[in-house]
């Protein structure tokens, strides 16, 4: 049996949005190979052919098949990517990662435990116990911290970081949960609010999570903040409602 899949396909599908990243891809690509020992597939989405990213991934793929591009033709960004990685997806689980560096390999064992134990929605969490962030934008890591453990400590949200991209998911979750989000990584805080209030089982594993130190990041703090909010809102909306 090859990492790619068993008879049934592969456990693990790992969805990475990627945009002009060129070679830096290459050891992010090659760690993700390396940690994950169950089948799996990593699905590399990449928006136009002319990105620089593309030969890189081709290059890899025939040295380790478990690597593949796929291209997004929902239109152009992040979001879509990551909607069109998961439309393609043949796991029974599936992982958002960054192409970046920012997100710690060695973790999606410990998630992927969890998710067969019955999680639904396993996020490695910055701000719980055992986790850490390491540079990145002042403002942007307030926010995202303070909406994190308000979330979870009024909102009765049971991770510690919803808004960490760095997520794996249920295949039933994703079958069963509309997606809605319009704009960048709102997806995570959305998936993982909705199923805390359906009452699906949220897990989280401790993480150090790194700023990137090649390329330019393309998060856009000022244009997605407003679809946060929208999240986070619905989140502390439905905590009352519960009560």
């Amino acid at each position: 049996m090859t990492a790619v899949e068993g008879a049934a396909g592969p456990e693990l599908s790992v969805v990475v949005p990627v945009f002009k990243e060129g070679e830096a891809v290459d050891p992010v690509l090659r760690a993700l190979t390396a940690a994950i020992p169950s089948p799996h597939e990593i699905l590399v989405v990449y928006d136009f052919d002319e990105d620089p990213t593309v030969p890189v991934i081709e290059r890899l793929h025939a040295e380790l098949p478990a690597i593949r591009g796929h291209r997004n033709d929902l239109g152009r960004g992040v979001l879509n990517a990551m909607k069109a990685g998961i439309a393609v997806a043949r796991g029974d689980y599936i992982l958002i990662s960054m192409a970046d560096g920012s997100d710690e390999p060695h973790v999606v064992e410990p998630m992927l435990a969890l998710a067969r134990s019955g999680a639904d929605v396993v996020s490695a969490s910055r701000y719980m116990k055992g986790g850490h962030q390491v540079g990145g934008p002042p403002l942007k890591r307030f926010l995202s911290r303070v909406a994190g453990l308000t979330l979870h400590w009024f909102g009765g949200v049971p991770t510690h970081d919803p808004t960490n991209n760095f997520k794996l998911y249920s295949r039933r979750l994703l079958d069963a949960t509309p997606i809605e989000s319009e704009a960048g990584f709102e997806l995570a805080l959305e998936l993982t609010v909705k199923a805390t209030l359906a009452g699906r089982k949220v897990a989280e594993v401790p993480t150090t999570w790194r700023d990137r130190t090649e390329g330019q990041s393309n998060f856009k703090l000022r244009k997605w903040l407003p679809h946060y909010l929208h999240w986070y809102l619905v989140a502390m909306r439905g905590r009352f409602r519960r009560k």
